[in-house]
């Protein structure tokens, strides 16, 4: 990969989204609909995280987030942000990447 400026990083608008739901998306095996709050702010993201994640244990999660990608369509649902998760390179194993102590919804990663 190419090396990014730190006026690129700046670009990048990364915050803690705590997960107040989780559904299935019809006819995807890897996708959840997840219902994140930004701070005041409700968005919906598409997470391919179904193999790793059961519905019952997302909620309540506080995930680091790309909260100004262009927002997407993904099967019939649009993705307003990405759910930051790490993942090994044959892709066996992921885990989103959450923060450490409790901090409020929205705060800003930098």
């Amino acid at each position: 990969m190419e090396n990014i400026t730190f006026a690129d990083f700046q670009k990048l608008d990364l915050r803690v989204a705590e997960i107040k739901t989780a559904e299935m998306v019809e006819g995807a095996d890897k996708l959840y609909k997840l219902t994140v709050d930004l701070g005041g702010e409700v968005r919906t993201l598409i997470a391919g995280i179904k193999m790793f994640y059961s519905l019952e244990e997302l909620p309540g999660k506080k995930v680091i987030m790309l909260a100004n990608l262009e927002p997407k369509t993904i099967r019939g649902v649009e993705s307003h942000g990405m759910a930051l998760c790490a993942h090994t390179e044959d892709r066996s194993q992921l885990v989103c990447t959450t923060v450490e102590k409790d901090i409020q919804a929205g705060a800003k990663v930098s």
